[in-house]
């Protein structure tokens, strides 16, 4: 499949207000677009940036036809905007396909059209009642994790069980859930794909991860010897999905890292916190990446421009750290204009390169 190319000077249109947006909206103004955006009421940090931007609810389709009839090409910027919401844009506007959001909303479907490719998840349950969580729980044994099908981010929607007496504190919550087994495992890692428009993939170098409390803390760049054996493979499941979805942008897949190979954990049809890096560290960055793959210009390269890089995240009150990093010249800090510093909220990062 190859588009039309969207020429500078045309508009680009951002479902979603958070940071994510923001950086996108940035990385799109340097190669000389516009981008207008469109979320509920709420801090839309993306807003700061943009030409214009609709504080709309995701049900409201005046709003969202008023929003498509001024965009060239419309793109999100988290995985959660509605579906319903997404299928009032015209078709021919959007990208990535929506059935990327289709799948990575449910982690049950999402999981199961993983297996469908050859991937291995972590063992898994659906849960639909207490009786089946007690049932999964037995089955696939302790320690696991409750996670809601849908809506789960940032550690929210999941509930950990280090052993069978957590079923005792820990009960079915009254919605669609999946129980997965925990899977011993020696690093985490992500695989970070572009596809263009006329199906040219390119990767990013795969980062190794640090999570606390289900939140990304850290990301480095190379991985450690725990994550390059298991790369190519999961590079080559990485390209089936987005094969499979036909997918044009950035997109990301995490894995454990293990003694069996690559498990599976979760994707995410967007630009993603783990490759935040490539914004100094990558010939091309992420954003930027997505802005000229949607618009169907030429792919930047995505090799390092650095020896070595590492993205931390700036969590909750961290972010008042901020002006003393800058006093070292390797490290380069982004702010991302949300006013409450809250606990487990995600406020901005800092990438310190080594040449």
């Amino acid at each position: 499949m190859q588009g039309p190319v969207i020429k500078p000077g045309s508009t680009i249109g951002i479902l979603g207000g958070g940071q994510l947006g923001r950086m996108m909206a940035m990385a799109a103004a340097q190669l000389g677009y516009r981008c207008i955006g469109y979320a509920p009421a709420g801090e839309n940090v993306a807003a700061d940036v943009c030409h214009d931007f609709f504080e709309n609810g995701w049900g409201d389709k005046p709003a969202l036809s008023a929003f498509a009839s001024k965009c060239d090409v419309v793109t999100w910027e988290f995985e959660n905007v509605p579906l319903s919401a997404v299928e009032m844009i015209p078709p021919q506007l959007l990208h990535p396909d929506p059935r990327a959001l289709e799948v990575a909303q449910d982690r049950l479907k999402e999981k199961r059209f993983v297996e469908g490719l050859g991937g291995t998840p972590a063992p898994y349950a659906p849960v639909d009642s207490e009786s089946e969580f007690r049932q999964a729980v037995e089955r696939i044994g302790t320690p696991g994790i409750l996670k809601t099908c849908r809506e789960g981010y940032d550690g929210k929607g999941q509930w950990r069980l280090k052993s069978d007496r957590d079923l005792e504190s820990v009960r079915f919550p009254g919605r669609s859930c999946v129980y997965e087994g925990y899977v011993p495992f020696d690093a985490e890692f992500s695989v970070i794909l572009l596809r263009g428009l006329d199906g040219e993939i390119r990767f990013w170098d795969s980062p190794e991860n640090r999570h606390e409390g289900g939140i990304l803390i850290k990301s480095s760049v190379p991985a450690s010897d725990h994550v390059a054996p298991h790369v190519d493979k999961a590079r080559r499941l990485a390209r089936k999905v987005a094969e499979a979805l036909n997918y044009v942008g950035v997109l990301t897949l995490e894995f454990f890292a293990t003694a069996d190979g690559p498990v599976f954990n979760e994707m995410a049809p967007r630009v993603h916190n783990s490759g935040h890096w490539t914004i100094e560290g990558a010939d091309t960055s992420q954003f930027e990446n997505h802005i000229r793959a949607i618009c169907g210009l030429p792919l930047g390269d995505c090799g390092m421009a650095a020896k070595h890089a590492a993205m931390t995240n700036l969590i909750g009150e961290q972010i008042f750290e901020s002006p003393s990093i800058l006093s070292d010249p390797h490290c380069h800090v982004h702010v991302y204009g949300k006013s409450e510093a809250r606990e487990g909220r995600k406020m901005g990062h800092v990438t310190r390169l080594e040449r």
